[in-house]
């Protein structure tokens, strides 16, 4: 009985939350540094975000746990590290094919597989929806595993929230605009509108400044300028709906700017992402409180009502739970695609200490997809050709010290090395001290070998995927239905034959006499189970 209790959803009372609740909407965008007029950069108008941030709270120190999207979006879902649940490699079972088309082999003896967590985690708009929630996706998920059908209402291209069939029902919904990604600057991708000048844009000193170099990330700006037009018409739908001052509006990035040595790098030009909260009444602030994606799912939660659950691990930012700031925050990086590296890193805002695992490759090491952004050819023949300056040496060398400390409020490009300063050890041993106890509390898995950590930590103990158990229906003398799965951390959605929404499955959960349902049982991580199909009253 013990193990059929553990296999239902941690289930939230919608009494919990206010009477009237928080409509939530996340706005993500992808592969994007602070690159905006309400951080500091005018080189192009981005009008409709800064009006958010002239209304909003301005999160000067937000960053994402990864450089690289799959990572992040883990830990986004979830409220864990990535490390923690097994979902840190980029991808964990998705090959590149850009990787398999240089080399057929790329991926031998990486296994393929997703990542598992303990069985108490959830995707967070579980949570939400099992509160009362109507919440939806469009569309991205990538969260290196298939999410149960219990997370979302609606995930796909269209998923809005003005689909709820009630139009008071509160709603979380996400909008993930890709404009702004790596491919974007590829040259076989038709461009945006141009209205960047090449010739005024920031070079930043780690790169050479080249025509080639300029145009694309002049080419990254006309990306932001046509994200901001869409992010204008997101909130205008909720403005003209009479819901903007009944919801709160996130907008952030997956991760930093998709040009090299951004995205894929531990620096705070892979790992610092723009962050604004607009909530109806709070007055605009800036603030330099640190915090992550580990701390968006509680968040959420908080704004919403409800009380974060323990095994999260960030810690709730804003809202009816909020919890005090946290003095550090940890970034990794590990596989890209087919190329095996690992780093740890940690920052408090102002200094950021790099450990790098992996010290016989260079920083930048070659990913077959970052090859199609003109600059990776650059900095290639830069450091093929030589004549590279002082600051460009995490460009041009082919090893990575086993250490990096940088003092990014002095040195925002992370170029000068302070890892053997003397008048540096002290801030160097502090957050030595602070990365190791982060490590040993979330006993990274990302510290074995990867296929390794599948067979002994994900699927042990022979690497073979699990599956969910299939689901047991129940009836009542009374002619009640009730579903139990004896895998724990299972979730169970039901829908009416017919119907594609999957509806979260609950004690209170009553069935429609003669109506034939569908339901099924996942616990993430494992194969779901055989979709059961029954009539509701049937005889026992």
């Amino acid at each position: 009985m013990l193990q059929l209790l553990l296999a239902l959803p941690l289930f939230v009372s919608a009494q919990e939350a206010p009477a009237l609740r928080t409509n939530i909407v996340w706005i993500s965008v992808e592969d994007m540094s602070p690159w905006l007029g309400c951080y500091g950069d005018e080189t192009i108008p981005t009008p409709n975000v800064d009006a958010l941030a002239d209304s909003g709270t301005r999160y000067t120190q937000a960053y994402a746990n990864a450089p690289v999207c799959a990572p992040a979006r883990a830990t986004l879902i979830t409220g864990c590290y990535a490390t923690a649940i097994g979902a840190m490699h980029m991808r964990t079972g998705k090959p590149s094919t850009a990787a398999l088309a240089v080399d057929p082999k790329a991926y031998d003896g990486i296994p393929s597989y997703e990542a598992t967590p303990p069985p108490e985690v959830r995707c967070f708009p579980e949570l939400l929806r099992s509160a009362g929630y109507y919440c939806t996706n469009a569309s991205k998920r990538d969260y290196q595993f298939n999410a149960p059908p219990t997370v979302w209402d609606a995930s796909n291209g269209r998923a809005h929230w003005r689909d709820r069939p009630d139009p008071d029902q509160p709603f979380f919904a996400v909008f993930n605009l890709t404009m702004t990604h790596e491919s974007g600057t590829f040259q076989s991708k038709k461009r945006n509108p141009k209205v960047t000048d090449p010739s005024a844009v920031e070079v930043p000193p780690y790169y050479p400044d080249t025509p080639v170099v300029r145009d694309d990330i002049a080419r990254t700006y006309d990306n932001i300028a046509a994200m901001d037009k869409r992010v204008g018409k997101i909130v205008a739908e909720l403005e003209e709906a009479g819901l903007l001052e009944r919801t709160v509006i996130f907008f952030f990035s997956d991760h930093g700017v998709g040009l090299p040595r951004g995205k894929r790098c531990v620096y705070a030009s892979g790992t610092h992402v723009p962050l604004i909260v607009r909530s109806p009444g709070v007055e605009p602030a800036v603030t330099d409180r640190l915090v992550s994606f580990v701390d968006f799912a509680p968040t959420v939660l908080s704004i919403a009502g409800i009380e974060p659950p323990a095994w999260m691990m960030g810690q709730a930012f804003d809202g009816s739970h909020q919890a005090p700031a946290q003095p550090f925050v940890f970034f990794h990086a590990d596989r890209m695609d087919a190329v095996t590296d690992r780093s740890r890193a940690v920052t408090d805002g102002r200094y950021r200490y790099i450990r790098n695992s992996m010290t016989d490759r260079p920083r930048l090491y070659p990913v077959a997809y970052a090859d199609g952004v003109a600059t990776t050819g650059e900095l290639m023949r830069l450091r093929a050709e030589g004549g590279a300056s002082e600051a460009q040496w995490q460009i041009t060398s082919l090893t990575k010290p086993a250490e990096e400390l940088y003092e990014t409020a002095a040195d925002p490009h992370e170029i000068r090395n302070l890892i053997d300063s003397p008048e540096r050890a002290e801030d160097r041993e502090r957050l030595s001290q602070a990365l190791d106890g982060w490590l040993q509390a979330t006993r990274d898995l990302g510290l074995m070998p990867e296929a390794e950590m599948v067979k002994t930590r994900l699927w042990a103990p022979d690497g073979v995927q699990p599956e969910t158990a299939p689901l047991l229906l129940n009836r009542t003398e009374g002619g009640r239905e009730s579903l139990t799965c004896a895998t724990a951390g299972a979730s169970i959605g039901y829908r009416a034959k017919g119907e594609r929404a999957w509806q979260l499955f609950k004690p209170a959960t009553r069935f429609e006499a003669g109506v034939e349902y569908e339901a099924v049982a996942h616990r993430i991580g494992y194969a779901r189970s055989p979709i059961l199909s029954f009539r509701a009253g049937a005889p026992r």
